[in-house]
């Protein structure tokens, strides 16, 4: 596939730069030709390295344990990549493995996409109907401990896997609670990400909660189902991307071109020319042209940013939620000759109208809040800092705006039935925020008047005081 053949060409294209950091030579010849293009892998910064092995052999001689030469390196070309920003990492052999058998939906562990931030590991999101979503764990949880042992002691992700059937001890900082335990019993996680369901006659739903290697191939499956149900052709179709943390863009890409007749899907660029593309749809639309809703919330990140930015720029379908999270950025795993990985982020994304997802995520057609008895139920107390814009290190967008208000996660079915009232009738679940608003504003303004207020005449009331809003937001 197109997006397989970019991933292909981008190592290629990288792979004389990680074949001469391995190589690791004393002194770097100038090129034959002295009019070439000196190239960034040619400059060798000798005073820097000087500096490196110098406060490496000071940690072998002096520090009060022996340090393992091994672990001591890993731990620096970790902290090399940690810097850089929260999406590039190094995977040892078994974590490398551990990343592509997730990739392709089968893998031994608690089923939850992660970040490690500062010394917490950050919950992206549970994945559905694995042990992670039902021991609770919600979108935005801190694991600040695995097992007792706090993150910044440990291999942070290796202790979420295990063999199938062992338990883990997660400790849980949400919002403003007292930190607390849950227990996880680990799994073979076999992720379906596909799901579907009639929502009511000729009415479809497809929820998506994650992309990986066979999400395209089920997606048309599951569509066609819904299409036979429908006796050939749907009214319209509510495509669910709420807390799927992406996952493979070859994928996302795939589902795009199933739904677009015609258009861009999404580029990409890099600081080297081969990071550059351009993925556009071929013809063909599955679903016919009938209408169709994206719902997704601040969960919704990376592959099902590009997914509802492609259909929402080409007018395919309108987007119903929250913010989404604001991943917008390409990582290319490059293998390294021990077995080793690295995973770099080389580009950003932007969708068909050119603009940048990252930090700043897709904006929605209609607004979302989420239902009072889920908020009680199932949300962080707090969830206002649940963005990549508020990830430490992380790359600024094209369009970021400081401050800017984050999404919200939007849980249980009350989102799936504002989303078919939309998809039935466009416009609607607006309108009755709006008639909800402007009646609960009088109520709101209507409060209890002092008589010595009501002798006061009416001029000295300020009108800038009367159009001030209740509340304000203000920059977190």
């Amino acid at each position: 596939m197109r997006v397989a053949r970019l991933a292909a060409a981008l190592l290629l294209a990288l792979s004389p730069a990680v074949a001469l950091a391995q190589s690791a030579p004393d002194k770097v010849s100038k090129a034959d030709d002295p009019d070439a293009k000196e190239s960034v892998t040619s400059r060798v910064p000798l005073d820097e390295i000087r500096r490196f092995v110098g406060v490496y052999n000071a940690v072998r001689a002096a520090y009060v344990d022996p340090v393992d030469d091994k672990k001591l390196m890993q731990s620096a070309v970790r902290g090399l990549l940690l810097e850089l920003d929260p999406h590039s990492t190094y995977f040892d052999k078994e974590d490398a493995e551990a990343f592509d058998e997730q990739t392709n939906g089968a893998y031994e562990g608690i089923g939850v996409e992660v970040l490690q931030q500062d010394n917490t590991l950050k919950v992206v999101s549970p994945i559905d109907d694995t042990p992670a979503a039902r021991a609770g764990l919600k979108a935005g949880d801190l694991i600040v401990a695995i097992d007792g042992t706090p993150i910044n002691a440990i291999d942070a992700s290796e202790p979420l896997r295990g063999k199938a059937g062992s338990s883990v001890v997660l400790t849980i900082a949400r919002g403003e609670q007292k930190p607390f335990d849950v227990t996880v019993m680990r799994e073979t996680i076999r992720v379906t990400s596909v799901r579907s369901k009639m929502l009511e006659p000729g009415y479809g739903y497809i929820r998506i909660s994650t992309f990986q290697a066979d999400t395209g191939a089920d997606f048309q499956k599951q569509l066609n189902q819904l299409q036979a149900q429908a006796g050939g052709k749907l009214k319209g179709l509510v495509l669910d991307l709420r807390s799927n943390p992406g996952g493979l863009l070859t994928a996302a890409v795939q589902v795009a071109d199933d739904l677009l007749e015609r258009g861009g899907i999404v580029s990409t660029r890099g600081r080297i020319s081969i990071s550059d593309a351009r993925f556009d749809a071929t013809p063909g639309d599955l679903l016919k042209g009938a209408p169709m809703v994206v719902l997704a919330d601040a969960g919704s990140a990376s592959a099902s940013e590009v997914l509802a930015g492609a259909l929402r720029d080409n007018g395919r379908a309108r987007v119903v939620g929250s913010r989404t999270f604001g991943k917008g950025s390409v990582q290319t795993v490059l293998p390294l000759d021990n077995g080793d990985s690295v995973k770099l982020t080389t580009a950003r994304y932007y969708t068909p109208s050119g603009r940048s997802i990252q930090a700043t995520g897709i904006l929605p057609d209609v607004e979302l809040t989420p239902d009072p008895a889920d908020a009680v139920n199932d949300l962080p107390a707090s969830l206002s800092d649940y963005s990549e814009a508020k990830l430490p290190g992380h790359l600024r967008g094209d369009d970021e705006a400081v401050g800017s208000k984050a999404g919200v996660v939007l849980p249980g079915d009350a989102p799936i039935q504002s989303a078919l009232q939309e998809l039935k009738h466009p416009g609607s679940v607006a309108a009755a925020q709006a008639a909800a608003a402007a009646k609960a504003k009088p109520a709101a303004e209507a409060k209890p008047v002092a008589p010595a207020e009501a002798a006061k005449p009416a001029e000295t009331t300020k009108p800038e005081a009367q159009e001030k809003p209740a509340t304000e937001d203000k920059p977190l």
